[in-house]
């Protein structure tokens, strides 16, 4: 596969996705943490050290969304979103990955993550993956809900009472799965 992958999304702010740089995991670890501290849609209470964020999302495959510099101008390339593919299970059910997404909270809405979802179905399939699960999609976040379902996903779980979210609501959670290929 080749990177960066292009696209414009609804802004017509045209945008790349591409591997992480090492100089660009500080901003992602930031980013994450203010996801985490928003309490609505991971499972971590405490923002992640540089430790502890090192072996949650790099374990793997890590990849960013960044401004492109196709708009002519020469400013520094700013990361708008993330996300990791790695394999959900060890050994024999290797074969099933698991991938996790955050988005600018200022920049929600504008195609950001749909680019994401499906450039991963992509990468995941040139990766040799078979198929993808996401453990824990909380019943609340019906955006992730939305757009994994447009993307052919189906709910095949459902954990009662799953997350305690930062307002202290209880929630489920679902599994949500795709073949690839």
């Amino acid at each position: 596969m080749d990177f960066p992958l292009v696209k414009v999304i609804k802004n017509n702010r045209t945008v790349e996705i591409d591997y992480m740089h090492p100089q660009e995991q500080e901003v992602v670890r930031a980013l994450l943490n203010v996801v985490i501290v928003e309490g609505k849609t991971y499972p971590q209470k405490q923002p992640l050290s540089p430790a502890e964020f090192s072996t949650y999302w790099l374990s793997k495959d890590a990849f960013v969304v960044r401004t492109s510099g196709h708009d002519g101008t020469h400013k520094p390339k700013e990361i708008l979103g993330a996300f990791y593919l790695k394999p959900n299970f060890p050994g024999r059910c290797c074969h099933i990955c698991n991938a996790g997404f955050i988005v600018q909270p200022g920049l929600r809405g504008q195609g950001i993550g749909r680019f994401m979802g499906e450039a991963m179905l992509l990468i995941a399939a040139n990766l040799g993956y078979e198929a993808v699960m996401f453990n824990l999609v909380f019943e609340t976040n019906i955006p992730s809900i939305t757009l994994w379902q447009s993307l052919g996903f189906e709910i095949i779980g459902r954990i009662p009472g799953a997350a305690k979210l930062g307002d202290e609501q209880v929630v489920d959670a679902l599994m949500m799965y795709r073949p690839l290929g």
